[in-house]
């Protein structure tokens, strides 16, 4: 990069200027990581200081059958397949109260596209969740889901937000964004929801008084320009609605065919490379700087293995994932070594680490909390990891 664009992005980021689309771009294009992850590093200082926030929370995938084939997607199955499951609602409780001695606070639901459930199946689901598990939050469904769910009920969104939140919805999940540019996606999603219907529900949902993530799926077939693109469309709905509490870039995974009947389902891993760690840390590093009105970054440890996770916390992330339990929709495509659950005190551990102060959180990012940091021994403050 040129040392006089290099001195001019410095500028706008320790004075607080937006950064604009050709920045992004240009960020992208530097190849100082180091340099990067000190301006993202600045910036989630400014906002978050020296926390590191967490959670404990569970994964319920209720079924993995899906009407849609995604190019990306290991996780779904189509009716009759060795490995589609439905879970009647009573296992789905049973699932999610086996946690409940480790003082859960979260239930994140995301299911495949099933073509005959019927609608009702999901607000008694949630329901019934509520009822066994009063005190846990519940963030379910995506964008993608609820579009679904107009089809199948001939509500309309807003209808199915409104059942759902009475049935005791707190946030919806960030997933069905993957890349919102069509270049890009008219190759790798089998779905109907783009950018305007995913947008139209999540503008509803902010309507409405909850809380949501967004999220971005990095290192397929996307170029750095359509990542930017993605953040600055979030960005603008952002200024609009303040309804967004956190950022996720999520990392696509390939397909190592371990899965009982050795079929492949990601059909893109023929033409592409997943994301390396200086790449998984860049693009941490530039969201960071772009999103200027996201308050979190998020790293999602399943996808990106613990080490890179501990360093993306040192390149613009300030939160990382909770104890998860059983992530299928990666852990159907990866043999990547990360495990099934991190336990409260794993988690501790990884952020004392990495040279930050823990802070657990709930689903609205209000403080349970709060934990000693590092041994001030080991390190005055946390400064970026250098590569």
């Amino acid at each position: 990069m040129d040392a006089g664009l290099k001195r001019e992005l410095e500028e706008k980021v320790y004075a607080g200027e937006r950064l604009t689309r050709e920045d992004g771009i240009a960020l992208y294009e530097s190849d100082d990581l180091a340099w990067l992850g000190g301006l993202a590093h600045h910036v989630r200082t400014q906002k978050n200081g020296d926390v590191v926030h967490f959670n404990v929370n569970r994964h319920l995938n209720m079924t993995n059958v899906c009407t849609a084939s995604c190019a990306y997607c290991s996780f779904q199955r189509k009716p009759g397949e060795k490995d589609a499951y439905t879970m009647r609602i009573e296992e789905a409780v049973r699932l999610a109260k086996a946690m409940e001695a480790d003082s859960l606070t979260e239930l994140h639901i995301v299911n495949g596209l099933h073509p005959t459930l019927p609608w009702r199946y999901y607000p008694r689901s949630l329901r019934a969740l509520k009822e066994a598990l009063p005190q846990v939050s519940l963030k379910a469904f995506t964008a993608t889901e609820i579009h679904h769910f107009e089809t199948i009920s001939g509500l309309s969104a807003s209808e199915i937000l409104d059942e759902l939140i009475d049935a005791g919805l707190e946030s919806l999940t960030g997933g069905g964004a993957e890349i919102f540019d069509w270049e890009v996606r008219q190759h790798i999603v089998d779905h109907r929801t783009h950018w305007e219907d995913w947008s139209r529900i999540h503008r509803l949902a902010h309507e409405k008084g909850l809380k949501t993530p967004c999220t971005m799926l990095y290192g397929h077939v996307e170029e750095p320009r359509h990542r930017v693109d993605h953040v600055l469309r979030l960005r603008e709905l952002q200024d609009e609605t303040g309804g967004f509490q956190v950022f996720i870039p999520l990392r696509y995974q390939h397909d190592f065919v371990d899965m009982k009947d050795g079929k492949i389902r990601n059909t893109l891993q023929a033409r592409t490379t997943m994301a390396s760690g200086a790449d998984a840390l860049k693009t941490f590093a530039v969201s960071r700087l772009l999103f200027d009105n996201v308050p979190h970054v998020k790293v999602f440890w399943v996808m990106h293995g613990l080490a890179t996770a501990q360093l993306a916390l040192n390149h613009g992330a300030d939160d990382m994932d909770g104890s998860v339990v059983e992530y299928k929709i990666t852990h159907d495509a990866d043999q990547y070594g990360t495990p099934n659950k991190l336990t409260r005190d794993d988690i501790l551990d990884l952020i004392r680490d990495a040279g930050f102060r823990p802070v657990e959180r709930n689903t609205r990012y209000e403080t349970i909390r709060e934990y000693p940091g590092p041994d001030a021994g080991r390190r005055e403050s946390p400064q970026p990891m250098r590569l």
